[in-house]
């Protein structure tokens, strides 16, 4: 019955990623935890919670679920869902301070750009540590006396989170396509939602061939080469649509072939964003920038970086930003640094400070609006 409730879970919010989808928030028991059991928290995304479970089996421990209005932990983080606020109200109302002895908690790494690890010290008496990106590596990173390897603190994109962001794109895109042309013609719906999914499975599987070009600078900005290298592979798929469904023609090649450019360009536009490993397309680029005067070498950006753009040298007490390239501009850096020795910085020179980025959140088009 679990497997099956997984498995249906999965499906169902694969294909409706794009919805808030919320549990129930408190503290679940996993295993047979006791007075000195590690807390781990997260936030009610139901996919989230399901898959942190099964992760967690065979531990002994506590997960508190706490109130992202179900939205998964980063975009939640990010977008001022999941805070500082949201994570010290868990813990104080969620009665797991009555379960255990210890006043450490888990977090996901992700949770690091919106919920700040000194306010929940100050204003709830709990230590925060921050856990791997993956759900997966949490029994490892237990076992390992809550220490990280870089490989835990790193965001991936694996075919099988691609083939899911497909999925995500392809079932409403295609869906709301079916509704605007099925009072037209039944064949062009069936058509257009075959195309649909196919430019949409291969425009995610093949990421790894083109990713490179998503930040390339030149004569054809990087997402103009990628949508063009798509369109092109796209026309083999079109003239397959074509035999599928009827007998093409020149004519009916060049419509579909025009929709496969629409339908592309509109999955590319902020392709970035729809990755773990890339920053948003829509959002203003910005820079991280280092004040080693204030650095102190205490490593919390290596800790809660997703893309291990730092490195941190004890002889010097100071660190560098060897890989500043992979920033993705989470802002995590800059939001847990107790120094204030991180800022943004806009193309022009204009910082953007650590209360700033902190205070405000980003919304869709990467705008700093959102009170937390």
């Amino acid at each position: 019955m679990g497997r099956a409730r997984y498995l249906a879970i999965s499906v169902a919010t694969t294909l409706l990623r794009f919805l808030p989808l919320p549990c129930r928030t408190g503290v679940v028991r996993i295993g047979n935890p006791g007075r000195n059991s590690p807390v781990l928290l997260t936030g009610n995304y139901i996919l989230t919670v399901e898959r942190v479970k099964r992760a967690l089996r065979g531990l002994d421990c506590y997960l508190v679920v706490a109130n992202s209005r179900g939205i998964n932990v980063w975009c939640a983080s990010a977008g001022g869902h999941l805070t500082t606020h949201s994570v010290v109200s868990a813990l104080k109302t969620s009665g797991i301070e009555k379960l255990v002895d210890h006043r450490v908690v888990i977090l996901p790494q992700l949770a690091a750009t919106g919920v700040e690890a000194r306010k929940v010290a100050e204003k709830a008496g709990w230590r925060v540590v921050w856990g791997p990106v993956y759900a997966e590596d949490i029994p490892r990173f237990v076992r390992n006396g809550f220490r990280k390897t870089p490989d835990m603190r790193e965001t991936r994109f694996p075919a099988a989170q691609r083939l899911e962001m497909a999925i995500m794109w392809a079932f409403p895109f295609s869906a709301i396509a079916a509704l605007l042309s099925l009072p037209f013609s039944t064949g062009a719906t069936l058509h257009l939602a075959l195309l649909i999914w196919m430019l949409s499975l291969l425009a995610f599987l093949l990421f790894p061939l083109y990713s490179k070009w998503l930040s390339s600078r030149g004569a054809l900005p990087g997402p103009l080469k990628v949508l063009a290298a798509l369109w092109a592979l796209s026309l083999p798929l079109v003239a397959a649509c074509e035999y599928l469904v009827g007998t093409p023609t020149p004519g009916s090649l060049a419509r579909w072939s025009a929709a496969a450019l629409a339908v592309l360009s509109i999955i590319v536009v902020d392709l970035g964003g729809s990755t773990p490993t890339h920053r948003s397309g829509l959002h203003q680029p910005l820079r991280v920038v280092l004040d080693p005067e204030r650095c102190r070498g205490c490593g919390t950006c290596v800790d809660v970086c997703p893309r291990n753009c730092y490195e941190l040298d004890d002889r010097l007490g100071k660190v560098a930003m060897p890989r500043a390239g992979r920033c993705v501009q989470c802002g995590a850096c800059i939001v847990q640094c107790p120094f204030d020795a991180l800022h943004f910085q806009t193309p022009w020179g204009e910082p953007i400070l650590p209360e700033t980025v902190r205070r405000y959140k980003l919304n869709m088009l990467g705008k700093r609006t959102v009170k937390t």
